[in-house]
């Protein structure tokens, strides 16, 4: 047993499970257009289908099927997001989380950039005895690091257990531990039970958790992290420490500071 810490420092979890998309949208893709964030991170994972992003940091691309895109909003930034050009052509099925991740108070006012994680340059690693695998968005595994580069200790991976087969992994014990059911039946430390779609929560204290696939295989994003433990007050699109901060958020917005999309 141990202390609850939530899921901090991962603020929310959206998550757009499996849909078909008809072919044919490109003149009016599906998306959001043009808004702002300030002070934490978004971070998207395409699991299937294609988003083109474009931001005020000079950030873009097409973040295609198995790509990450990790942006830092930080001092502030503007962007958008819609169905890629062949997607919205095309057609076919689109899945995607979409997180977003605070940043400490010493780091809210950083430059805000853009990381793409390339499906190809996000290290994969073999768990034992033929269990399956983990792909190393963030952090670390058994001294293989992961492909973004984060303020804060964290680990973003995406974990496979293959059918009737057993996972057992630990993460730190100062760290919270969430783990998403994106597919499949997942038992865990062999009483309890979880599906597609459902967020299971731990308490912190270390130990091993031992994760075991039913019949099919079992697809799960794990979220684990150091704990920032610092006010949080959020406004929309911007998560910031004081209520003056989130008023100065809106004014750096309104006044421009963030930038333009060009």
């Amino acid at each position: 047993m141990g202390e609850d810490r939530g899921t901090d420092p991962f603020l929310m979890l959206d998550y757009a499970a499996p849909r078909v998309f008809e072919p044919g949208r490109i003149s009016s893709p599906r998306g959001v257009g043009q808004h702002p964030h300030k002070g934490f991170e978004t971070v998207t994972i395409a699991y299937q289908g294609e988003v083109a992003h474009r931001d005020s940091s000079g950030g873009g691309g097409v973040i295609k099927e198995g790509d990450v895109q990790w942006m830092t909003a930080g001092a502030g930034i503007i962007h958008e997001e819609f169905h890629s050009e062949a997607f919205s052509k095309n057609g076919g099925v689109f899945e995607m989380v979409q997180l977003w991740v605070n940043l400490p108070a010493k780091d809210k006012n950083t430059p805000a950039r853009y990381q793409h994680l390339a499906k190809e340059n996000i290290p994969v690693v073999a768990l034992p005895d033929n269990a399956g695998h983990l792909r190393l968005i963030a952090g670390d595994y058994e001294g293989v690091k992961g492909a973004a580069e984060t303020f804060t200790e964290m680990n973003v991976w995406d974990m496979v257990v293959n059918a009737g087969k057993e996972a057992v992994i630990s993460v730190p014990a100062n760290h919270s531990l969430s783990l998403v059911v994106l597919r499949g039946n997942v038992t865990f430390n062999g009483k309890d039970q979880a599906g597609a779609g459902q967020l299971v929560g731990f308490e912190n204290g270390g130990g091993e958790v031992r994760i075991a696939a039913g019949s099919e295989e079992v697809k799960i994003l794990l979220l684990s992290g150091v704990p920032i433990a610092e006010p949080v007050v959020g406004y929309g699109p911007f998560v910031m420490n004081t209520a003056e901060e989130i008023r100065e958020a809106i004014n750096d917005f309104n006044s421009g500071r963030f930038g333009s999309i060009h």
